[in-house]
């Protein structure tokens, strides 16, 4: 809570503030929302995290031991939504977020998602992997017609330390 308060003075001025359904993101929405006032937050599904399978809910930890090698073989569970789902599901909702916030004109809308979002969209437009920190982002470029990738974005304030797999 203390770091999405901190993360909304690096915000600026947005139209909207659009969130996953899944608590930590609704949660870190909610707080930033109120903290610049701009709201309410609008809930959109396609925002959620991969679905990860028999990953679901288990640590990196219990995934080796589990799944001794899948993670550094890249192997997946069964279950596993694949990139092309995730892909085809976030560039829906960022359209359908666009349209909400009335597409006709420029418009600046932060959206509170999850990791595995962002990595998929990022390799959908050629970006190798690199990990991402909580309260780190991407912006998301629409020109009327086509999505393109911006720079990636931190709202973490200077000298505090956020790491995890959650991101904005």
């Amino acid at each position: 809570m203390a770091q999405a308060r901190a993360a909304a003075g690096a915000v600026g001025a947005v139209d909207a503030v659009v969130a996953s359904p899944l608590e930590r993101a609704l949660v870190t929405a909610t707080v930033i929302s109120e903290s610049i006032g701009v709201g309410p937050v609008f809930v959109h599904p396609g925002l959620e995290e991969r679905d990860a399978g028999e990953f679901q809910g288990l640590t990196r930890d219990q995934i080796e031991e589990q799944y001794p090698g899948y993670l550094d073989n890249g192997r997946r569970p069964p279950g596993w939504e694949p990139d092309s789902e995730v892909i085809d599901r976030a560039l829906s909702s960022l359209e359908a977020i666009t349209e909400m916030v009335d597409g006709s004109h420029s418009s600046d809308v932060i959206a509170i998602a999850h990791a595995g979002i962002i990595y998929a969209l990022e390799r959908h437009f050629g970006e190798e992997f690199v990990r991402i920190d909580n309260l780190n982002g991407r912006w998301f470029l629409h020109d009327g017609n086509h999505w393109s990738l911006g720079e990636r974005m931190s709202l973490v304030p200077e000298g505090a330390a956020v790491t995890g797999a959650d991101s904005l």
